[in-house]
Formats: structure tokens, sequence, C-alpha cells
């Protein structure tokens, strides 16, 4: 039986490949889905695909993908890196563990992430291929 993920893309996520392109890079959020899929394919893992721009939202598919008992979940919460204590809690209550993923390093940025305190664990700087680190690491819980 296949692991089922979930991955989240946060606030701002529908901006990538339009603004701030000398940071972030060219690739649009359609562009990541189909890397993302194709990653999860050559796994053999089952995945969803969610993005929010709304907190609540996203609080919300954490507390569904937990009833769902899915198997692991990466997030990139871009807009929702620090400042938001309740996707934090949402966090810490499911049951599955949850990576935080960034394509760039926030930190060079003078970025510290409060997801980060919560999660499993964070990948930073690897571009496209730190989702295929992140799928690999749920694989292998």
């Amino acid at each position: 039986m296949s692991k089922s993920i979930l991955v989240i893309h946060g606030a701002g996520m529908n901006m990538r490949g339009i603004a701030q392109v000398e940071v972030f890079g060219p690739m649009t959020l359609p562009e990541y889905d189909a890397a993302i899929t194709g990653f999860a394919a050559q796994a053999g893992v089952q995945l969803e695909i969610y993005h929010s721009n709304i907190e609540g939202e996203i609080i919300n598919k954490l507390y569904q993908a937990h009833s769902a008992a899915i198997d692991g979940a990466v997030i990139n919460p871009a807009g929702f890196t620090t400042g938001y204590p309740a996707l934090c809690a949402a966090i810490t209550q499911v049951s599955f563990p949850v990576y935080e993923l960034h394509m760039t390093n926030p930190a060079v940025r003078g970025r510290i992430s409060d997801i980060g305190r919560v999660t499993k664990g964070v990948i930073s700087g690897f571009g496209i291929e730190g989702y295929r680190l992140a799928l690999d690491g749920l694989l292998h819980q």
C-alpha cells in the first residue's frame, strides 16, 4: 500500500514566477505542482497538492488530513513562515509528520521560521529538488 502525502503551498505561492523572480526563480506554481507530481509518481506515493492564501483554510486542510489518516505532509509556508501561531498549533495537533520546505534559504533574508520549530524537519535552499527530499524523508518514517 502506498503512502498518502499532502503538499501545502502557503500564502503568496501563486505569485511564484510572477513576482520576486530574482529571489525565487522563474518557476510558476503550476510548474512546481507538475514537478512535485512527477516526484510522487517516481516514489509511488499518493499525492494531494493544496494551496491557499488564507491561514484558516490551511488549518482546516491539516485537520481534514488528520481525519483521513494521511501518512505525512510537506508545507511551504511562504508568507506564513513567521507570525502564525494558530497554524503552528495545528501542525502540532495532527498525527502525521510534517516537513517544512523552502525553495531558497529564508535565513539569508533574515527570516527564522516559526513553522520550522514545530515540524519534524526543515528543508531549504535546494530549489524544486527539496520536494523530492521531503517526500523521501516521509517515505522513510
